[in-house]
């Protein structure tokens, strides 16, 4: 292993390597070819990896944090905090507040947009495929801020089908693809994203009891789908379920006519709904894992 500075860096001891052989440090014998005290073994740049793992930190911590709470978080030691976060401060990557607490910054918008389009692109032929399995609209989802965003659709050829415009912001307690993002989250980050309640009430079927949403999100969890049944739209249903290994929490849902959604779901044997949901969804996540 090598020595570690005292701001928590690899660095080298053996001097430069050579094409040639190294004698008492020194290269000899061939062009030289520097390696930098902050690459790895594995290829990467740790400063990067680093930088990038404090942002992961700052995000888990609900976007705002101190230096000494990152540090905890992360297991960086504090000189290396201090120098990676003046760097994104600088970068407009974070910025820091009137109490002095470190939140993220505006630039990352952009990247998050933009991340958020590629992420429909890549879904788009699994889309496809589901929607061609069922005949009904197929939907990718994400949770961003506490509310539902659509990032990837492909709608039913039929005339009479469901539509939701990309980029479309809902709440989750009463769509299919949000309750199955709530169901991918610890217990109390859920209860925090819905709030004291009560919750706003779509149709006379949506559920604005957040304990009794909870409980119908731990069923969720045992059966590995959900079910909107007219809960933001009458005459609509909807199956979701998760996205396994997708590096944000992601949700893959049928939805149409409650009359042909309820047909869909007597389906038997290898045609049956929801396993071939689930099989098109883990090939997804296969796809979008990191």
């Amino acid at each position: 292993m090598a020595p570690t500075s005292s701001d928590g860096t690899e660095r080298t001891t053996e001097g430069t390597t050579t094409e040639g052989t190294t004698t008492g440090g020194t290269a000899t014998g061939g062009p030289r070819t520097e390696r930098t005290t902050t690459e790895r073994a594995s290829g990467g740049v740790q400063s990067v990896e680093r930088a990038f793992q404090l942002l992961e930190a700052l995000a888990d911590a609900g976007g705002v944090a101190t230096l000494s709470e990152l540090s905890t978080s992360s297991g960086l030691p504090m000189p290396t905090i201090h120098r990676l976060v003046r760097t994104l401060v600088q970068q407009g990557y974070v910025r820091q507040d009137a109490t002095r607490r470190y939140t993220l910054g505006p630039r990352l918008i952009r990247l998050g947009e933009t991340a958020g389009r590629l992420l429909g692109n890549w879904a788009r032929p699994y889309l496809a495929e589901l929607m061609e399995a069922t005949g009904e609209t197929a939907n990718l989802a994400v949770l961003e801020g506490g509310e539902v965003v659509y990032v990837g659709q492909v709608q039913s050829r039929r005339s009479m089908r469901t539509f939701t415009e990309v980029g479309r912001r809902v709440q989750p307690h009463c769509t299919g693809v949000g309750k199955a993002l709530l169901a991918q989250l610890p217990a109390e980050e859920a209860r925090a994203v819905l709030g004291p309640g009560p919750l706003p009430a779509l149709t006379p079927h949506t559920v604005t009891d957040p304990q009794e949403l909870m409980r119908r999100l731990a069923g969720a969890r045992e059966h590995g789908y959900v079910v909107d049944d007219q809960e933001q739209e009458i005459g609509v249903r909807c199956i979701a379920l998760a996205v396994p290994g997708s590096p944000t929490p992601a949700a893959l849902s049928v939805s149409g006519p409650e009359a042909r959604i309820r047909a869909l779901e007597e389906r038997a044997g290898a045609a049956s709904l929801v396993p071939v949901m689930q099989g098109i969804a883990a090939r997804l996540g296969q796809v979008l894992a990191p």
